[in-house]
């Protein structure tokens, strides 16, 4: 009750230290003796010691008739002074946006002008916002346009937002290639997507390890993502940082595996899968198992039952001996080989 929005007089910013509560709310007892000295039209003065706040608040008056009682302040005089200088400061502040939405408005003229010349980095925030920056995109693509994609369960939204945004891409004969995670061969709601926009003009390929989604359209404009929620993006269109981002595509996309190439976690011949070996080197980089989960997009539990068997396969018997083993069977050797 009373509840004031900053500032007020002094009676509002004060506490007392013998009845301690917060000033800006009136306390039960005070409620309940302001209310019985609004019905009798007055209350003694004596009965209002166990709530002092009623005069701080200036809720009570001495009744000028008799000085061992007091009158109260009727609500609407009571609320009327508290919401004055409110009103006051409200008024006050708007004539002070006002003053700085004038004086800056010479600036912003100049500011969009130079916005538009070089427009090299523009933060999109928003699902509504990011989705409609990449059908602008994607509309504009002509030649191709390359897409980094790490491991998620895609509901039948996002496939139909996917598929709406790239079916006119390939009919009108734009490439397009595509990277996921090696765990989107055993996600249905990919393999779904992908069958859909199976021609010669899709490519799509699989790598352990993916770090963030990227997009870019003609080697002209990409997009990044800079939050893990998807809820602010980047749209860069600065040419060097296009094309560094795209020999980061290319790097990847060199090393990755074809989709249709058949399933990448075959044993090798000492008896841990590529995927064994990608886990076996963020191990040993001291990852945990949530990070290395992530980072190679799969669920925790199944990255577990992997360092499992790579450590059957090393003759582990503690997770501390199996980070030696595999740095002593010269598995990440072999690793750094074939790179």
């Amino acid at each position: 009750m009373f509840r004031t929005l900053g500032g007020g007089d002094l009676a509002t910013n004060q506490t007392n230290a013998a009845h301690p509560h917060p000033v800006t709310e009136l306390c039960e007892e005070g409620g309940r003796l302001y209310a019985n000295a609004l019905r009798a039209g007055r209350i003694a003065r004596a009965d209002v010691k166990s709530a002092p706040c009623l005069m701080e608040f200036a809720l009570l008056h001495p009744d000028p008739d008799d000085a061992d009682w007091l009158r109260p302040v009727p609500p609407t005089v009571a609320l009327a002074q508290r919401l004055n200088p409110i009103e006051h400061e409200i008024l006050e502040r708007r004539r002070l946006s006002i003053e700085l939405a004038d004086s800056f408005e010479p600036f912003m003229t100049l500011s969009a002008q130079s916005t538009e010349s070089t427009h090299s980095i523009t933060v999109l925030e928003g699902g509504d916002r990011i989705n409609a920056a990449l059908d602008l995109a994607t509309a504009q693509c002509r030649t191709e346009m390359l897409t980094v994609q790490p491991s998620n369960r895609l509901s039948e939204r996002q496939l139909l937002q996917g598929l709406e945004r790239d079916r006119p891409l390939t009919e009108r004969g734009v490439r397009i290639r595509t990277l996921y995670q090696h765990t989107a061969r055993y996600s249905p709601e990919k393999l779904a997507y992908v069958a859909q926009l199976s021609d010669g003009k899709v490519e799509y390929r699989t790598i352990d390890e993916l770090v963030e989604r990227l997009i870019i359209c003609d080697e002209t404009v990409a997009f990044i993502p800079t939050r893990d929620d998807q809820q602010v993006a980047l749209e860069l269109r600065h040419p060097g940082l296009v094309r560094y981002l795209i020999k980061v595509f290319e790097f990847m996309w060199g090393r990755a595996v074809p989709l249709s190439a058949g399933a990448p976690y075959e044993t090798a011949p000492d008896g841990i899968t590529d995927i064994q070996h990608s886990i076996a080197k963020l191990l040993v980089e001291g990852h945990v198992d949530e990070a290395i989960a992530r980072r190679l997009g799969m669920n925790v539990r199944t990255c577990r039952a992997h360092i499992a068997k790579l450590a059957t396969a090393l003759g582990s018997g503690s997770r501390a001996q199996l980070g030696y083993l595999i740095a002593e069977s010269g598995i990440l050797k072999q690793d750094e080989a074939a790179g």
